[in-house]
């Protein structure tokens, strides 16, 4: 957290995060065109935020495309804001989640990432993705059914107040790799063009990374703008079940 707050302190950095916010997958050179500074200033401002893991990079042939990690802010929220005002929560919200949404078209691509640390092993969080009776924990009430097999549907159910099966989420598996990587189509029952989710495992210490990347968008659809807020609900969920054995 102290890199977090000495990250989010410097306002040219507070400024460099709202440009990542609004569009994601800027790379350097467009950002120092924003700033009286050199390039060099920047790449420094960037280094600093990176290992505050508010800004993930990702190569994309020479360049370094940006994109911004709520899950500290969240993080930040979960642990001291929420519990002293409700009325900060919608501050935030828009601090964490708003995105600019001019109905332009998007030359680079779209793509939401979010990546958190889990002081657990790789075994018991690939348990916590894949097992239908922990995601009802974590994930809106919803149990995981699937065979977690390459072409097979994956379903998130719930039961309504009529006690009634419904599917909030579905797709397709289209990569899985136990303990290691799971990759399925994700839809909502609305008139969005399916999407992406990407989960991706990686031990550190005695601890896991998790990274997930949410792509596969033409645009920014009702599912784009859905998932930047819903998503940093979930992990922290996964993360506090995993490291407590409670739920938010």
């Amino acid at each position: 957290m102290e890199k977090v707050f000495k990250a989010l302190a410097d306002k040219s950095r507070r400024q460099i995060l709202d440009l990542v916010k609004d569009k994601p997958g800027i790379n350097i050179n467009e950002l120092t065109e924003y700033f009286e500074f050199s390039r060099f200033a920047v790449m420094k401002h960037i280094k600093i935020m990176e290992n505050a893991n508010l800004i993930v990079s990702k190569k994309s042939g020479k360049e370094k495309l940006l994109y911004i990690n709520v899950m500290p802010i969240q993080y930040i929220y979960d642990r001291w804001l929420s519990k002293f005002s409700k009325g900060w929560a919608s501050d935030l919200a828009e601090l964490k989640y708003s995105l600019e949404n001019s109905g332009e078209k998007m030359e680079r691509e779209l793509k939401h990432i979010f990546v958190i640390y889990i002081k657990t092993t790789k075994e018991k969080l690939w348990d916590a993705l894949t097992n239908g009776e922990i995601t009802k924990k974590y994930y809106y009430n919803t149990e995981l059914r699937s065979d977690l097999k390459v072409g097979s549907e994956i379903k998130y159910l719930r039961k309504n107040e009529k006690n009634e099966e419904e599917v909030p989420v579905y797709g397709k598996i289209l990569e899985i790799e136990p303990m290691k990587k799971m990759v399925h189509s994700f839809e909502f029952r609305n008139d969005d063009k399916p999407s992406r989710a990407k989960f991706e495992i990686e031990e550190t210490g005695d601890s896991v990374r998790l990274t997930v990347t949410h792509d596969g968008f033409e645009e920014k659809t009702e599912t784009y703008n859905m998932v930047v807020e819903g998503w940093p609900l979930i992990l922290s969920g996964l993360k506090t079940y995993l490291e407590t054995g409670n739920t938010l």
